[in-house]
């Protein structure tokens, strides 16, 4: 993980100093602000310095415990930072639940029924899911919103958030979640549930199941007890790839939903040319990457013993 996330550093670093100019070219346009001003505060965050320079004094910073000041929002990066990735959390860990918590029940029953309306239903679903891009969706929930009324459109609270409630408080930042959420989510639940579907199949037709039917096991204990954890343990190692899936998809439905998310703030970061803020960003999201990989093995080794005892 360590030398990824230092290959990752270095070459954003590398590629954020092939753009010319930085965050404090803009403001030479400013009659206000003296040349000598420029040059003194591109001296204070070193961007006078070539871009290796400069990420040297980074990582410097970082081992530390320090990501640096945004020049762009006059603020400490970290407080930045922490503030939306919460968000971008809440967003995540929101279209997750939505997505393993619909797609696993609708693979399963899609399975168990194969052939009928419900797999039928669940394949159209699927199709559905998996043609159309987060981009187009999330246009499509943004226009539902504004004609139906039902949802807010853009932000994560209400302008009269502070002076709510702590239970309409919640209810104001669910009420904002929810449909980002569900635009998030789509993709990952046409998959899973496809997923889901083709190993129950595969495992249903196993030998061992024949077995325990043949010993007059109901059904229902048949697919619950027998068949279901084998035929889920293939979907522990997508649940990494879901996560990355749903971090990655996550900055194009925060910034097309104006959600404040980290993907938002990268966004808003790259165009202000706050490149140590970008840095920051880019380097976090991959560490939850790569975090969410991990978890996907941890929870594999967990749940299949073969794996425990290589």
């Amino acid at each position: 993980m360590i030398p990824l996330l230092l290959g990752v550093s270095l070459l954003t670093f590398l590629l954020l100093s092939l753009a010319p100019g930085n965050y404090f070219t803009t403001l030479q346009q400013n009659p206000q602000i003296s040349h000598e001003t420029i040059l003194r505060l591109e001296a204070q965050f070193h961007l006078n310095q070539p871009w290796y320079v400069q990420y040297i004094f980074w990582l410097r910073n970082v081992l530390r415990g320090d990501f640096g000041y945004s020049m762009a929002y006059n603020v400490p990066a970290t407080s930045l930072i922490c503030s939306r990735l919460a968000n971008t959390f809440a967003l995540s860990l929101a279209a997750l639940w939505i997505a393993w918590g619909v797609a696993i029940p609708l693979g399963i029953f899609a399975a168990v029924r194969r052939d009928s309306w419900i797999d039928q239903g669940s394949s159209l679903l699927a199709f559905v899911g998996l043609s159309i891009s987060e981009i187009v969706l999330a246009l499509l929930a943004l226009w539902f919103a504004a004609v139906t009324g039902w949802f807010p459109i853009g932000g994560a609270v209400s302008p009269l958030h502070d002076l709510m409630s702590p239970a309409e408080q919640w209810w104001d930042y669910l009420h904002h979640l929810v449909l980002p959420a569900l635009v998030l989510s789509a993709a990952d639940i046409a998959g899973i549930m496809r997923q889901m579907r083709s190993n129950l199949l595969d495992t249903l037709q196993a030998e061992y199941v024949t077995a325990a039917r043949a010993r007059g096991l109901s059904e229902m204990r048949v697919v619950g007890k027998h068949a279901l954890r084998n035929a889920i343990n293939p979907l522990l190692t997508l649940f990494g790839y879901s996560l990355a899936n749903l971090l990655s998809g996550a900055f194009i439905v925060e910034n097309i939903m104006a959600w404040p998310g980290l993907g938002r703030l990268t966004m808003e970061a790259f165009l202000a040319r706050d490149s140590y803020l970008v840095v920051d960003c880019v380097v976090l999201a991959t560490a939850l990457l790569v975090a969410g990989n991990f978890l996907a093995d941890l929870l594999l080794a967990w749940s299949d013993p073969r794996i425990r005892l290589e």
